[in-house]
């Protein structure tokens, strides 16, 4: 089984527990603040590590990035390719509503800072058989992409959040797209959702689509074969680390080589265990916990 490098974002979550998601000109009392270590690279990292796969993570923080550095390393994460920034780590506002749904401000932070040489340090270390995640939360993507792909990585991408940036990047250089139906009718420019992955299948012909629909499950496509799964039925409490929660048990399972059933099937169980808890990395469960709970 090969590594897993997930080259991504590293945020400190500040999360606010709210009647109702703030309206413009509103001012609203939270009943509740509470920071978390967050950011989708490190929710994928820990996830993915927590499911137990051999994880690295290669990013940047701030000097106030100490709690995410400990938060990965007390998951399992290697931690020994994050860089330092002279200024602040990301970080997120978060509002929580009583159903569990959340809205999110994102400031980029040291995410934003990474160098060209910096990427070229780090991939030095994979190759062949070697996997990277990656999201839209951190700079010089399409240059990691390039590096990586020319390193003989497989490319794990998650197109989050979703923004005029991700047409501009080498997507065909990608293994693996993973991505919700948002995300999903963006990059396949319909909003029929009868036709999205048939536009994603005809724009990525030799990528692998993972497509995830909230609560009705997921839709996995690899060119050869499509599999649907469906959702577990939990009370949500805080959906924030969901969809990280699911990418990283996924590519676990793929890179430990279990079939594509089995893949989804943890997936969605972790994911849905993860939503049924509050925060973002907290609420990642281990493989444990996964295994004993049910569909």
């Amino acid at each position: 089984m090969g590594k897993i490098l997930t080259f991504g974002s590293l945020n400190v979550d500040y999360v606010y527990h709210v009647p109702h998601f703030v309206a413009p000109g509103e001012t609203l009392a939270a009943s509740k603040r509470e920071v978390n270590c967050g950011g989708k690279g490190l929710n994928q990292s820990i996830a993915a590590a927590r499911a137990g796969a051999e994880v690295f993570h290669a990013g940047k923080i701030g000097a106030d990035g100490q709690i995410l550095t400990d938060m990965l390393s007390q998951s399992g994460v290697d931690i020994s390719y994050i860089q330092h920034s002279s200024g602040p780590s990301g970080h997120a506002i978060i509002q929580v509503d009583p159903s569990g749904q959340n809205c999110i401000l994102l400031f980029g932070g040291s995410n934003q800072e990474i160098t060209t040489q910096e990427v070229d340090q780090v991939l030095a270390n994979f190759g062949p058989g070697d996997r990277i995640i990656l999201q839209n939360e951190i700079n010089n993507l399409s240059y990691i992409m390039q590096q990586a792909a020319a390193r003989g990585l497989d490319i794990v991408f998650n197109p989050s959040p979703i923004d005029a940036s991700i047409q501009s990047l080498p997507l065909e250089l990608v293994s693996l797209l993973v991505l919700n139906e948002i995300e999903g009718a963006a990059l396949a420019g319909t909003e029929d959702e009868s036709l999205v992955l048939e536009g994603l299948r005809k724009q990525f012909p030799r990528c692998r689509i993972l497509l995830t629909l909230g609560s009705r499950g997921c839709i996995y496509d690899d060119g050869t074969q499509r599999i649907q799964q469906k959702a577990c039925s939990v009370e949500a409490v805080d959906t924030t680390a969901a969809g990280d929660t699911f990418t990283g048990y996924f590519v676990a399972a793929d890179a430990a080589g279990l079939p594509p059933q089995e893949r989804l099937q943890l997936a969605t169980q972790a994911a849905a265990i993860a939503v049924s808890r509050p925060g973002a990395a907290p609420s990642i469960p281990v493989m444990a916990e996964v295994k004993q709970f049910s569909l």
